[in-house]
């Protein structure tokens, strides 16, 4: 008999009878929210890597200590977070430094400051780089995600912020917010080779799964435009009908957080004064505005699960995609709601030798790949 890697086995499984197969064959669905993840606020979740069942209505299950102090010993802003199947860990980033945290031990294997600070990162499928930007400063270091040293470095001079490499590993998009321009960098040798011109300095953005879109909220706008990786243009500007911008409490820009659902049929944008998700139908082309769904606060971001069933806005609602009702709301272990804009699933069995099965992201992005 063929011997079979188990965790490959439980993927395939899952990925053929959905979801709900998930606990019959011993896989556990977590979320995994780093906290302080709204600016360096406690009363969102205090500090640490709160985890949760999302089995079982996203009950909380536990708290992991973190590091990311600053020299009085205070936690201080989250920034990222990431996670590795192949090193079954997870990163975070704060304003000053990266950290890793082993998901079976739960002890940090190590943590590492860098010359300008930290901000969002991502790293590749296969878990051979991290790209870490620096905080809003020229520069993002491309680092070993095995021991956090640095392989490499890309200095847009953009005030670096958001990134996200392709699912395929051969590109990084990397936004700065005080520059329009999005660079793309070639992930082969961790150099710029080209970019995207938007109309307004660039925010939370994402991407499909083939590469090929980027999706990008933008000072000013309550909306999102859509650029096209080959031409480097903006090819369609969509603005939220029917809503007014107005003050927010973070962030300084309407819309701050977008989503694809994995099966990239529709688009989730984030409205922070109207405390909403704004859904697009993005099978027709222009995308065309749907619905929205009213949030218990202001939105900062988005995401999903893998399965796409649910979205997870950084407010701690949890949104069923088919019928936009908010299903569950994150709580901690004192009954406290929990918000955080850095959060992400990981999927696990707890079978004799404990295995990572899949990994979410930060970002809501498109997993369509096929030609």
């Amino acid at each position: 008999m063929l011997k079979c890697d188990l965790a490959v086995v439980l993927t395939l499984l899952i990925s053929v009878a959905g979801s709900s197969f998930a606990e019959e064959v011993g896989v556990s669905r977590r979320l995994y929210v780093a906290e302080p993840g709204v600016r360096n606020d406690l009363k969102y979740g205090g500090h640490g890597l709160l985890v949760f069942d999302m089995d079982h209505d996203f009950k909380f299950i536990k708290r992991i200590e973190t590091h990311g102090l600053d020299e009085k010993g205070k936690p201080i802003n989250v920034k990222g977070i990431c996670a590795s199947k192949e090193l079954h860990c997870v990163f975070i980033s704060t304003i000053k430094s990266l950290e890793c945290v082993d998901l079976w031990s739960e002890k940090s294997l190590w943590e590492k400051t860098y010359e300008g600070g930290c901000d969002r990162m991502s790293i590749s499928q296969d878990s051979k780089f991290v790209y870490q930007p620096s905080f809003e400063k020229d520069f993002w270091n491309v680092l070993n995600p095995a021991d956090g040293s640095i392989i490499g470095k890309v200095e847009p001079k953009s005030g670096a912020h958001n990134t996200l490499v392709s699912l395929d590993g051969t590109k990084a998009f990397l936004a700065g917010l005080k520059s329009n321009v999005l660079t793309i960098a070639d992930c082969s040798i961790h150099k710029a080779a080209s970019t995207i011109a938007f109309s307004n300095n660039v925010r939370p953005f994402t991407m499909n799964g083939k590469g090929t879109l980027i999706y990008a909220c933008l000072n000013g706008l309550l909306g999102f435009e859509i650029g096209d990786v080959a031409t480097g243009k903006m090819l369609y500007r969509l603005e939220v009908p029917g809503f007014e911008s107005g003050k927010v409490l973070r962030h300084g820009c309407p819309s701050h957080g977008i989503g694809l659902t994995p099966d990239e049929k529709e688009i989730w944008v984030t409205d922070a004064h109207n405390k909403r998700l704004h859904i697009y139908d993005n099978t027709v082309t222009p995308p065309k505005y749907v619905e929205n769904v009213e949030l218990r606060d202001e939105p900062g971001w988005v995401t999903f699960s893998i399965d796409g069933s649910v979205a997870i806005p950084s407010t701690g609602d949890i949104v069923d995609v088919k019928t936009r009702k908010i299903v569950a709301r994150l709580t901690d272990e004192t009954g406290a709601a929990v918000q955080s804009e850095k959060l992400l699933e990981v999927d696990v069995t707890t079978a004799k030798e404990p295995t990572v099965v899949r990994v979410g992201d930060q970002f809501g992005f498109g997993r369509v790949q096929k030609k």
